[in-house]
């Protein structure tokens, strides 16, 4: 499929920015190149990502050595079933020599936020960290403080079965434009992994990671996705396969049009991080499945069959005429 738009959209920079992070994080991490490309997706189309894999597979490693690449603030919040909503947003504190109460920012205020295991915590700290994703600020005591750019938050979780966790709502699972599952490595991988481990001097030392992008470098390219060609028959199919998870009788709840949105900014990013100033319809068949997965629920017999979201949003692929 041939681009018709007239102007052409330089990418040269981008492009090496990009090269030069897979550099970066192959110092340490084996494999997960598609992994990596979703989340610099995620980061170009300036949406949050949920991580969900089982424990030992480098969720956390990857989004701390992304944020690493970053020259930006960073925190790191454990999420745990005692946390408070104060402990993420901060509090007011009575300051004794002006005395007047003074608000203590919490780790939330910072540019890259990673969050370990989300689903630990209750209701209450969950739909606070939701309202500040969506937001992107907060209001205490009647003053509202503004989170500065780029604000992302990167949260990992395990599997929901199991034990001690707490069940992420769909309403607030939407905030994210992401969900990235990760899997266990293929066997050669596997052998890479232990024998780069054992030849390393230092494990897995971040401070081997240089910075990559500045703040500046990040808006101006987020600006260049912005600008990516994206034809109407493509628009058109990103609005067929939503409208289908809607018709879809596996699915009890389908995709809202933020889902599609996703969609259409997801490709972008992927086109542009190929290369590519236009969106073809494999860039959305790829990204179906990290936009959608966690914006749908499927129905009660599916799910005692075993089914997943990604199998029953192939099936709606394998049903949606793919533009020519």
């Amino acid at each position: 499929m041939e681009n018709n738009s007239t102007s052409r959209t330089d990418l040269t920079e981008l492009q090496n920015s990009i090269e030069k992070v897979k550099t970066e994080i192959k110092k340490i991490i084996v494999g997960q190149d598609k992994t990596i490309e979703l989340f610099l997706a995620a980061i170009f189309a300036d949406g949050h990502v949920l991580i969900e894999g089982v424990p030992g597979i480098a969720k956390t490693l990857i989004a701390k050595i992304l944020a690493k690449t970053i020259s930006a603030d960073f925190s790191r919040i454990q999420f745990t079933p005692d946390l408070m909503p104060s402990d993420i947003l901060g509090t007011s504190i009575y300051n004794m020599k002006l005395s007047e109460f003074e608000f203590k920012k919490g780790p939330i205020f910072s540019n890259i936020i990673l969050i370990d295991e989300i689903n630990r915590s209750p209701a209450k700290t969950q739909a606070a960290l939701f309202e500040v994703m969506e937001e992107r600020q907060i209001t205490i005591d009647g003053i509202t403080y503004k989170m500065n750019k780029p604000f992302i938050v990167f949260a990992t979780q395990n599997p929901i079965e199991h034990e001690g966790t707490y069940k992420l709502p769909e309403a607030q699972l939407d905030r994210f434009l992401f969900k990235i599952e990760m899997h266990y490595p293929e066997l050669q991988e596997e052998i890479k992994i232990l024998l780069e481990f054992n030849d390393r001097k230092s494990h897995n030392d971040l401070n081997q990671i240089s910075q990559i992008f500045t703040k500046t470098d990040l808006e101006n390219f987020r600006t260049i996705i912005r600008a990516i060609h994206i034809e109407e028959k493509i628009a058109s199919y990103i609005a067929g396969i939503v409208n289908q998870t809607r018709k879809s009788g596996d699915l009890y709840l389908g995709a809202s049009p933020r889902a599609s949105i996703a969609i259409m900014m997801g490709a972008k990013s992927l086109a542009a991080i190929r290369g590519r100033d236009f969106v073809i319809p494999d860039d959305v068949k790829e990204i179906v499945f990290p936009a959608l997965r966690h914006r749908i629920i499927l129905t009660a017999e599916k799910e005692m069959e075993g089914k997943t979201p990604d199998e029953i949003l192939q099936t709606i692929l394998n049903r949606v005429e793919v533009p020519r």
